[in-house]
């Protein structure tokens, strides 16, 4: 049967800034671990720790751009573009730009604070 999701669940959002992270599917809002759903939104200067996490994670940037530095450079992914990152690889997102980015963010497996293992805080 299907699964009507009619609100996603808000989640607190690391990083130097406040961040909208709206999950739509995942371990908090439906239950899932296999995939995670959800719509962030980062203001401008937003950047979170560094990070290895044990999910690849696919980006879709809806407005604004958003930055991916990993250990061989630097990506900017503007609206309209995506990214995939994949599981073990180090990587550190963030919105330097002015109008910040709104974009869709898809983790298999499911996102959870036990797997992303983000770099310590400085």
């Amino acid at each position: 049967m299907p699964m009507h999701i009619p609100t996603p669940t808000r989640i607190e959002a690391a990083g130097t800034q406040p961040k909208l992270i709206d999950e739509y599917v995942g371990r908090v809002n439906s239950g899932t671990d296999g995939v995670s759903i959800a719509h962030m939104r980062s203001p401008s200067g937003w950047a979170e720790p560094g990070q290895v996490p044990e999910f690849d994670e696919y980006t879709i940037v809806l407005r604004g751009m958003v930055r991916v530095e990993h250990l061989d450079g630097t990506l900017d992914v503007h609206a309209g573009q995506g990214v995939l990152t994949r599981k073990g690889e180090w990587i550190r997102y963030s919105t330097p730009g002015e109008e910040g980015a709104e974009y869709i963010a898809v983790c298999l497996p499911a996102f959870s604070p036990e797997t992303v293992h983000r770099d310590p805080e400085a």
